[in-house]
């Protein structure tokens, strides 16, 4: 769960661990606020129910985190690095950009169904933190756009605005990915992923 640099003020109430041992807790601290932000919600989310789930004392957690908004901003930041990277893992190897977004969305739609409080995680900080909620979007649509003007370069994708369409296909994985992962715990069956490849194939294709 090392995350990269790339978030503004992020160290500010944070001290990353410099040991094996101490990233093993870090990562504990992590996951145990996924879950118990993700099933409580922020304001109902206590320091003490986190460390109890990762079963550490309270002192550990105020080694790493200075207040339970830091370990927020933390849990948003590692969400974020690691669904891209669970994304760009789905769709290695693959040649066309047309076929990768079609996977790289359904590896979405699979990296949701792992990550039960995804949605809940992201929405609440909207409220809780505005710039890192505009962040995670921002900065997933930056990379995108690479990505496509990529794509574009080589012709496998049609000369449009890249910071345009990278929003409209993040815009189209959120919502299928609330209609069939977070609201019916379930992939899209072989019929909508039809349509969704002949979706994006006829949108984006240079032909």
């Amino acid at each position: 769960m090392n995350a990269s640099a790339g978030y503004p003020d992020r160290a500010a109430g944070v001290q990353l661990p410099k040991t094996t041992r101490g990233q093993a807790t870090f990562d504990k601290l992590i996951k145990a606020a996924e879950k118990v932000i993700g099933e409580n919600g922020y304001h109902d989310a206590s320091v003490s129910a986190i460390t109890q789930v990762a079963e550490v004392g309270m002192g550990t957690f105020y080694l790493y985190f200075r207040t339970k908004k830091d370990i927020f901003r933390e849990l948003i930041f590692y969400i974020h690095h690691d669904l891209r990277k669970y994304i760009q893992m789905a769709v290695a190897g693959i040649a066309d950009r047309k076929d990768a977004e079609v996977e790289g969305i359904q590896a979405f739609y699979r990296y949701c169904l792992e990550h039960r409080h995804l949605y809940t995680i992201i929405r609440e900080a909207e409220f809780v933190d505005y710039e890192i909620f505009r962040w995670h979007y921002s900065n997933f649509a930056k990379a995108y756009v690479g990505h496509l003007q990529a794509a574009q370069s080589r012709g496998q994708v049609k000369q449009m605005d890249a910071e345009m369409l990278a929003y409209c296909l993040i815009g189209i994985s959120v919502f299928t990915g609330m209609r069939w992962p977070l609201w019916e715990s379930k992939l899209p069956g072989s019929g909508e992923i039809n349509t969704l490849r002949e979706f994006i194939f006829r949108g984006i294709s240079p032909e």
